[in-house]
């Protein structure tokens, strides 16, 4: 009997079942450091503009209103040095994990096809591969590759700031990504939605440097063939309710992607639009929300290194990479015998392996518990 489903590996958060268990017995209950959603309000503008666009009885655009286009365009330019894109060079989609799954099948990759991505990488980028057919490898330049393979390579994802690992890559390491790419005729993908999460010398509140686009001229030249940018409103805004994101770059690639979605009916719902635009319009809550970030990270950092851990790269992002001595499992239930439930790196490729993930996005209470149950061990 024919059996119907696509063949995906299993969603590899349900094999952290027994660790949730273990870290439910705690007596003073469980803190969850394991996802990076989060947990903090949406902003009232943003809520407001929300509210007062709910007659929305007509249906929205798939490439978006003239005034959330705008909007894209105009935050490319103030918060990521990237001037003069045109409103037919950006497009909003919903959430960015759909179009980070969907775009190789979307940009007509399959059999024999190539989409390269970081060595430690969030999964959904294998995901969207494997739906289109196509062959994920891992790597962090295409100078890795032998000859053969490069020139199969279709699609290369850049994520910086990284999930988990929270590296940067700065102007002169995305440029020649985008160059090797387009030696190929590969396009560039990069996935900047912790972009505005800087630390460290990449902390523009801080006096660091602003964390580089690929879409900045210094990174792709003077127009942007090949290359997208990705980006999610989730994590800045704490809008990861509102499936609110977008993608701009090669206005080629855009137009083939804007009609795809046009008959796929990919939408994002008309009050979405409206609240978008207020988003990024408003820097304040912005800046607001990296503020309690950046507390909730000074407190924790010191509090892993104290329970033995050593953290790595980081630099960027609402997570704490780091190791120890033992496997991945093994700090992953001396973390659930506290009560704290935190990432396996494992999930993220085989270079994961012996690594954590540790959010940030946990509520002020949360961190502070997390912290005391960590230096608590120490002392």
């Amino acid at each position: 009997m024919r059996t119907f489903g696509l063949e995906l590996p299993d969603y590899p958060w349900d094999t952290m079942a027994p660790y949730k268990k273990l870290a439910e017995e705690h007596p003073d209950g469980v803190v969850n450091l394991s996802i990076g959603t989060p947990v903090d309000p949406t902003p009232d503008v943003i809520r407001e503009a929300l509210a007062a666009a709910t007659d929305a009885h007509g249906y929205p655009t798939t490439h978006g209103t003239v005034e959330v286009r705008q909007a894209i365009v105009d935050w490319f330019a103030r918060r990521r040095d990237v001037p003069g894109l045109s409103l037919d060079q950006v497009l909003p989609t919903v959430g960015s994990k759909e179009l980070v799954a969907w775009l190789p099948f979307l940009l007509g990759l399959g059999e024999g096809d190539i989409v390269v991505r970081p060595t430690v990488a969030y999964p959904t980028y294998d995901i969207g591969a494997q739906l289109a057919g196509a062959t994920p490898i891992a790597a962090d330049s295409l100078a890795e590759l032998d000859d053969e393979t490069r020139a199969r390579v279709r699609l290369v994802w850049v994520n910086s700031p990284a999930n988990p690992t929270g590296i940067v890559r700065d102007v002169n390491e995305l440029a020649a990504l985008v160059t090797d790419a387009r030696a190929v005729g590969a396009v560039v993908a990069s996935d900047e939605c912790y972009a505005e999460l800087g630390w460290g010398q990449w902390d523009e509140q801080r006096g660091g440097t602003r964390v580089p686009s690929v879409l900045d001229p210094r990174v792709s030249g003077e127009n942007q063939e090949l290359v997208l940018s990705v980006y999610s409103l989730s994590k800045q805004s704490n809008l990861a309710g509102y499936r609110a994101a977008f993608c701009a770059g090669d206005p080629e690639i855009i137009g083939n992607l804007l009609n795809s979605r046009k008959h796929a009916g990919m939408i994002v719902p008309a009050p979405v639009q409206v609240a978008m635009a207020v988003a990024l319009a408003d820097d304040a809550h912005v800046n607001a929300q990296k503020d309690i970030y950046r507390a909730r990270r000074e407190r924790l950092f010191p509090a892993v290194e104290a329970f033995g851990l050593t953290v790595e790269h980081s630099e960027a992002g609402l997570y704490l990479w780091a190791k120890s001595d033992e496997d991945t499992w093994g700090t992953i239930e001396r973390f659930a015998r506290l009560g704290i439930i935190i990432g396996p790196g494992v999930f993220y490729g085989d270079a994961g392996e012996g690594y954590v993930r540790i959010a940030l996005t946990g509520t002020d209470a949360d961190i502070d518990r997390a912290v005391a149950r960590l230096t608590s061990q120490t002392t």
